[in-house]
């Protein structure tokens, strides 16, 4: 699953339009064009696609976190380099407020059947022994599952 992808379902599910995407970008640290936001926003076979790399979609889901819920005390929140499914699902827990119930409702909803043991081990370090890397297909499930639950028609 690409960055693409998880841009793209996210605006489709919440409905955002290019200046709420262009300031969530803005409230996650990072300055964007809406001609950049539209590249990223085109199918692969668009001549004008352009990837998103995983800095830029770490801003984009710190700045949904702070829409969501308020800047918090301290230090900004850092991009990191490098996403993995597990941190962008734990970012999409944190900005939608979700317990770990709700993720696994969200899931039965389009016919995923885990274990709550399974989801936390999803939220785990990757040194500790009961770590599990999250596939594409649990996220792109989980992605599903939140267009049906926020925009069911």
């Amino acid at each position: 699953m690409t960055n693409n992808d998880i841009l793209r379902s996210l605006r489709y599910t919440f409905d955002f339009s290019d200046d709420k995407m262009i300031t969530l970008f803005g409230l996650g640290g990072k300055t964007v064009t809406r001609a950049e936001v539209s590249d990223w926003l085109k199918r692969e076979d668009d001549p004008d696609y352009k990837g998103i790399y995983d800095k830029e979609l770490a801003y984009f889901l710190n700045g949904l976190i702070i829409d969501r819920r308020g800047k918090r005390e301290g230090d900004e929140p850092v991009a990191e380099k490098t996403l993995t499914n597990n941190m962008v699902l734990r970012k999409l827990k944190i900005a939608l407020d979700m317990k770990d119930d709700e993720i696994l409702e969200i899931l039965s909803s389009v016919n995923v059947q885990i274990s709550k043991h399974e989801i936390s081990a999803f939220f785990r370090k990757p040194t500790q022994p009961q770590y599990r890397l999250l596939k594409d297909q649990i996220l792109r499930n989980f992605l599903r599952g939140l267009q049906i639950k926020f925009r069911p028609n």
